[in-house]
């Protein structure tokens, strides 16, 4: 078996941060959504340099170290749903990228559901765990309407970090 050390080292690195975007998510009122975006799509830069199998245990350690270590549990609650909702994206995307046709079409679809099925359900069954009042009525098909929204600049900001942060980040990694 062979183990590259640099990755695993970056691994290590990129597990610190994800931990500490968490941990700091819960002192850092103003930025907690944020944080927590950023923290998840570690997940995927590790799936990217490690594969599939080393981003599910990076995504389990961090999710394991954060509930260790943030002081608000909620938060990890959080961490783990957007993390879960990149497992799926990547999982979607390996899928789609050995097809030929209607690739673009077959991974917003396959995004899209992966986003519902997390989303949807905590919004109609658990409404306290997002918005601290609850919702009702309208408000909560709004609430729906609005997290569609929310998906599309998440995954669009997602994309954004692989494709252009992350690729300046690995060229000066010399990880290539």
């Amino acid at each position: 078996m062979h183990i590259n050390s640099k990755k695993m080292a970056v691994g290590g690195v990129l597990m610190a941060l994800a931990v500490l975007c968490i941990v700091l998510s819960g002192v850092l009122k103003f930025n907690t959504l944020f944080l927590l975006a950023a923290s998840s799509f570690f997940v995927g830069v590790m799936i990217r340099e490690g594969g599939f199998a080393a981003g599910v245990a990076f995504y389990v350690g961090t999710a394991a170290l954060g509930f260790l270590l943030a002081p608000h549990k909620l938060y990890c609650i959080t961490f783990v749903v957007l993390g879960l909702y990149i497992l799926g994206s990547e999982w979607i995307f390996w899928l789609v990228a050995r097809w030929e046709k209607s690739r673009q079409v077959f991974l917003w679809v396959g995004k899209f559901l992966i986003f519902n099925l997390l989303y949807l359900p905590v919004l109609f069954f658990f409404p306290r765990l997002i918005f601290v009042e609850g919702l009702s009525g309208v408000w909560l098909w709004a609430a729906a309407a609005v997290g569609q929204i929310l998906f599309w600049i998440y995954d669009r900001a997602y994309e954004y970090f692989l494709i252009v942060v992350w690729e300046r980040f690995r060229t000066r990694l010399a990880l290539k």
